[in-house]
């Protein structure tokens, strides 16, 4: 497996998994600053600018408020400090999902500006993020898949088993950010698309929602929760109503004249 610490000088230390949310956050904000200038107009590249910092935030608190409220609540409230230690691991998906809706929302509301129309752009380029966070998994060896005798199946040196499992991270960097990358961006350059509000948000809420249902089912559920409901794990659970706003956002989305 790969080191997961990319630099290390003394006591300090740059991890892959730091190195992707930036990398993702760069690429993903100057690639944006183009989308949201492109017709019909849904901010200046300004705004794009100032938006960097409420998304980035929006991430990082809602992905451990999620992780913590979603995944670990007991735990957490009998360690209520535990749950600012960020470098300790976990992060919510879903949580960080959250956290960028309420604070795309009041930076939309404060500039002013359409909020499905910011996001018809913005949404583009989540996938972006996904998948370097997806390959940061990977690199950690953490949220591993299940057991399976497949070639390419491999142990994961944190696994108290210590049997051949699924690579799923890189399934999941493989639907949730490659191929949805390749379907909003094809939506992207369908004009008659393009000009439906809210549309292409609504095909990134729902896409990542199908992604997310379809990886699970070669991801190991986390130890302490095991399978839920019907045999689903969390991450399918929390991904069933993403498919239910998605498609209601994408048939009432309406033309922009």
């Amino acid at each position: 497996m790969i080191d997961p610490v990319a630099l290390q000088i003394g006591p300090f230390a740059i991890r892959w998994y730091a190195l992707a949310y930036i990398a993702g956050i760069i690429i993903g904000w100057r690639v944006a600053r183009r989308l949201v200038e492109a017709e019909p107009r849904a901010a200046t590249a300004q705004q794009l600018d100032d938006y960097v910092t409420w998304v980035t935030v929006g991430i990082i608190l809602g992905g451990r408020l999620g992780y913590v409220l979603f995944y670990r609540p007991g735990y957490y409230l009998q360690n209520p400090l535990e749950a600012l230690a960020l470098w300790q691991g976990g992060m919510s998906f879903h949580g960080g999902a959250l956290g960028v809706i309420i604070a795309t929302w009041i930076f939309t509301r404060r500039n002013k500006l359409d909020m499905l129309l910011f996001t018809d752009r913005v949404t583009v380029v989540v996938p972006i993020g996904i998948f370097f966070g997806r390959l940061a998994n990977f690199v950690n060896g953490e949220l591993w898949g299940r057991p399976s005798d497949v070639p390419w199946a491999m142990v994961f040196p944190h696994d108290p088993l210590g049997v051949p499992r699924h690579p799923s991270q890189l399934y999941q960097a493989g639907l949730e950010g490659l191929a949805l990358s390749a379907v909003l961006w094809a939506l992207w350059f369908t004009p008659g698309i393009r000009a439906r509000r809210g549309f292409l948000s609504g095909a990134m809420v729902a896409g990542y929602g199908v992604a997310r249902l379809v990886g699970e089912m070669f991801r190991e559920p986390d130890a302490h929760l095991g399978f839920l409901i019907g045999g689903a794990t969390m991450g399918q659970l929390l991904s069933i109503p993403m498919v239910a706003v998605g498609l209601f956002l994408m048939l009432r989305a309406r033309r922009v004249d």
